[in-house]
């Protein structure tokens, strides 16, 4: 099996989102890739003899979950901040949330709600290629809670790594704020359309 390779991004200077956080961040992240590839590796190794190592197997896939999915939503994360902030266009992810939620701002204030849910995790925005729908979730940790087999549009990091460099815990709702204000909506667009092929 062919490794994970640690991607780079090009994030310019943030408003609200500091460039020592955002190194910071990035160093976990790439932990995730490390802690991804040592147990792809190590899940080789113990296949050699399933049976010796069955309870060993159970429990480092457990793992894997937490470790590939902290991987991937760090991913869709940075990404959406490269390249600087950009308005909203009048493209079909602009549409799709008029078309559910009525308004782009009545949308994104539902979402920054879930944002702030107690606890650490995420808030994920999904599309759904069954029913052609983009659904908010919250999820726990960085695994619990995903939507089976959905594609990522958009995420923001609820972890407080994300923001204690910077913010208070009492002030995640600033953070919140400066990721949304921080977003390149075109790399959203770009996500949406590829989930909506």
């Amino acid at each position: 099996m062919n490794p994970y390779t640690e991607q780079k991004f090009n994030i310019p200077e943030l408003k609200g989102i500091s460039k020592k956080q955002i190194e910071e961040h990035l160093k976990l992240y790439a932990g995730y890739v490390k802690h991804t590839n040592l147990i792809w590796t190590k899940l080789q190794e113990m296949m050699q003899d399933s049976e010796k190592n069955a309870y060993a197997l159970g429990e480092v896939l457990r793992r894997l979950g937490f470790e590939f999915d902290g991987m991937r939503n760090h991913e869709y994360y940075f990404s959406s901040l490269e390249g600087g902030s950009t308005a909203v266009s009048d493209g079909a992810f602009k549409k799709q949330i008029e078309k559910q939620f009525g308004s782009f701002d009545g949308w994104l204030n539902m979402f920054k709600a879930i944002a702030m849910t107690r606890g650490i995790g995420w808030a994920i925005l999904y599309y759904d290629p069954k029913t052609k729908q983009l659904l908010n979730a919250w999820i726990d940790e960085q695994h619990l809670g995903q939507l089976n087999g959905l594609p990522m549009v958009l995420g923001i990091d609820m972890w407080e790594h994300s923001y204690l460099g910077d913010y208070v815990a009492s002030e995640k709702k600033k953070y919140v704020e400066a990721f949304f204000a921080n977003i390149n909506w075109s790399v959203i667009e770009e996500n949406f359309k590829v989930a909506a092929r």
